[in-house]
């Protein structure tokens, strides 16, 4: 009687749920992106309206073309108007020859296009049905120079309160699509799932999502993986406030992300195509993975290569992720001397992208030298030394300039010179970044592209999970221009409160670190190097948040000498190792708690992140508006001690890298107009009235 009843419950809540339809005034089942315009019907009857999707993605509403035309194709440029200086964009996108093919005929179909190459929507023109062999246009349409197109929104990451979930920041890839990075459960949850839902937080009145396999099944535990979820039904992001891991069973919210209400995302019309894990049987009555999922997980030459790797009988699996250029590898193996990274007798594997020919390499080599492979010995692929391949790619993806392959490789061959055994125990591993010769042969790399201390991994181990987050999340190189750092000097009062990290222009561009999306603002201004004197007594209005409960927006603010803060997630043992200057404070059981959680004050995008399109921060923040909740902001005042070092910096107690740095100077001290330091002229004057005095009394 008590399951009926739960039954019908459910069934209830799920209408009740659905009546609001809140999204769809705006964003509704007609809404296809930003409109382009119809195209131009010049011959063979081309007709169709034009959206922009996202920034690389065009949708062709009931698109027309008789297909009569000898070489045509979907083809873009940048040029006045269509013209031969331009080029195809492949339609359908999974063709099977290695040339696209053309056009066949359509009768109001609906077309979605991937521009290649890595272009953008904002590179081109100007579309056109194009025959190539005659050079004519069948039929165009314009892109506008002020379309501003659709974007992925990217949210924190997953609060953190039960069973271990947490993840990296969550981004919503168009109205139906979810993407979960670095995803960790623990899985022992009896009845959880993907939630989602209205009102202010989570609650019984919402709706399960499916998992990434589409599967409506109790979530398995995560160790690190990068997942997409869809909306069931009609559901868009826009009819929702939150996405939650929820136990049916106890009611217990696991942890959430809120879904703000100033979406602008992409459309789902097919664009995001959700891939199965390489693992995911559909017919199988088991919903874990086998034990040949990458649960192992290293980091490598600063961060930028990651490593995960598995033992499969007498194989290993590895997969190498690193953000590389087109022309570039990653190489990855075990070092030529236990200890040591060293490079000469190391046996790696080299994977890289061609781009020509849009295929995937993991090839086998054996480095007797440091040079180039002469056919003999150097850094050789083993086939080219008379050896074999034992490297057997599996798999390889290359998205937002990330090249990541997955190979296998026995733990033992019988080619005793070239390969070497894999040990059961741990065993020193280099990596490497270069770029390719003409050959598609591994180059010479430079110093700092290499692994230079001794890295060890058990390539036995099982759940060696030490990444600290999702490749996906580390901003590449970009052709932006970044912004220039803020500094402040001479001020004795600063506002303190939360805001946007400004994309590849702003954080990650000054510090040199990732970020995981906010950062302080001190005055209104993105993390800048603030001078403060020795003996002077400075003043902080603290608002990033009092609710500890709430760990998205619980920021409190200190002082500190570790570049890193986060002062409040570390043991013991690492506390020890940091100096506190302000902002923390010890009770009687000597537990460390923050001073400085006030009220929360956020500033946040208007509309959507504009950072790229922001040539300045002064831009930047006009499209930001500030948003505080109710209650009180903390108050930190500082006397800096006379003894304090040049360097300290301005951090989160509670999370890593959302500051940056405070320059201790002597009292005197002032900044140019150029930014560099100077000492003030009275100063100056003090000292040579001294000296002058000293030397007067010598004579």
């Amino acid at each position: 009687m008590e399951a009926t009843g739960l039954r019908v419950t459910s069934a209830l809540i799920f209408c009740v749920f659905f009546i609001p339809d809140l999204g769809h005034a705006k964003y509704g089942p007609n809404y296809y992106g930003r409109l382009i315009g119809p195209l131009q019907e010049y011959a063979h009857q081309t007709r169709g309206t034009v959206y922009a999707v996202d920034d690389t993605t065009i949708f062709i509403k009931d698109f027309s073309y008789d297909g009569t035309g000898p070489a045509a194709y979907f083809w873009v440029g940048n040029s006045p108007r269509p013209s031969p200086d331009g080029f195809i964009v492949p339609y359908p996108e999974d063709y099977s020859e290695r040339d696209p093919p053309v056009l066949k005929a359509y009768n109001n179909s609906d077309i979605i296009l991937r521009l290649p190459q890595g272009n953008r929507i904002r590179d081109i023109k100007w579309l056109s049905v194009w025959c190539q062999r005659f050079t004519v246009d069948f039929g165009d349409v314009f892109i506008p120079r002020d379309l501003d197109v659709p974007k992925p929104r990217v949210l924190p990451e997953f609060s953190r309160f039960a069973h271990g979930l947490r993840s990296g920041n969550i981004s919503i890839l168009d109205s139906k699509t979810l993407y979960i990075p670095n995803l960790h459960y623990d899985g022992e949850g009896p009845d959880a799932y993907f939630w989602v839902g209205n009102d202010t937080e989570p609650n019984p009145l919402g709706v399960k999502v499916p998992n990434e396999m589409g599967s409506l099944d109790p979530l398995r535990g995560y160790q690190g993986e990068d997942i997409e979820i869809v909306l069931p039904d009609n559901l868009t992001v826009y009819d929702i406030e939150w996405l939650s891991v929820w136990c049916v069973q106890y009611r217990h919210n696991f942890g959430h992300v809120y879904i703000p209400k100033d979406l602008d995302v992409p459309p789902a019309l097919g664009q995001t195509k959700i891939t199965p894990p390489w693992w995911y049987n559909p017919t199988s009555s088991t919903r874990a993975p086998p034990k040949s999922i990458l649960t192992n997980c290293r980091e490598m030459l600063n961060d930028r290569i990651q490593v995960q790797w598995e033992m499969v009988g007498e194989n290993v699996e590895i997969r190498v992720t690193a953000r590389i250029r087109e022309d570039q590898y990653v190489a990855f193996g075990l070092s030529g001397m236990q200890g040591k990274a060293q490079m000469i007798g190391g046996d790696v594997a080299v994977v890289w992208y061609d781009e020509k020919t849009k295929e995937f390499h993991a090839d086998d080599y054996y480095m007797s030298d440091l040079a180039q492979c002469d056919g003999i010995k150097g850094v050789c692929p083993d086939e080219r030394i008379h050896g074999k391949n034992d490297v057997v790619l599996l798999h390889g993806e290359r998205k937002n300039d990330l090249t990541s392959v997955k190979y296998m490789r026995p733990v033992s061959t019988n080619e005793l010179v070239m390969d070497q055994m894999i040990p059961d125990t741990e065993v020193s591993v280099i990596a490497a970044i270069g770029r390719l010769n003409s050959r598609g042969e591994a180059n010479a790399h430079e110093s700092f592209d290499r692994t230079t201390e001794d890295i060890q991994i058990d390539f036995t181990s099982k759940n060696d999970h030490q990444c600290k987050f999702s490749l996906y999340q580390i901003p590449g190189p970009s052709k932006l221009t970044p912004w220039p750092p803020a500094k402040i000097s001479g001020e004795t009062t600063f506002s303190a409160r939360i805001g946007p990290t400004g994309g590849l222009r702003g954080y990650s561009a000054i510090t040199g670190q990732p970020s995981w999306g906010i950062a302080w603002y001190i005055n209104d201004l993105l993390i800048p190097e603030i001078y403060v004197e020795r003996g002077q007594t400075y003043t902080f209005t603290v608002e990033g948040g009092s609710d500890p409960n709430n760990p998205a927006r619980y920021h409190p603010f200190y002082i500190t000498d570790n570049p890193e803060g986060g002062f409040g997630q570390r043991n013991s043992a690492d506390q020890k190792k940091q100096k506190v200057y302000a902002g923390v404070a010890w009770n009687r059981d000597d537990e460390p708690y923050p001073t400085a959680a006030g009220r929360y004050c956020e500033w946040v995008h208007k509309t959507i992140d504009m950072s790229e399109d922001s040539e300045t921060f002064e831009s930047f923040a006009d499209t930001l508006r500030l948003e505080c909740q109710e209650g009180e902001p903390a108050v930190l005042t500082w006397t800096v001690p006379e003894d304090a070092p040049d360097l300290l910096y301005y951090q989160c107690y509670s999370h890593n890298n959302l500051g940056w740095k405070i320059r201790v100077v002597d009292p005197g001290f002032k900044l140019q107009k150029n930014g560099n330091p100077a000492v003030m002229l009275t100063s100056l004057r003090a000292a040579i009235i001294m000296v002058t005095s000293i030397l007067s009394f010598l004579r």
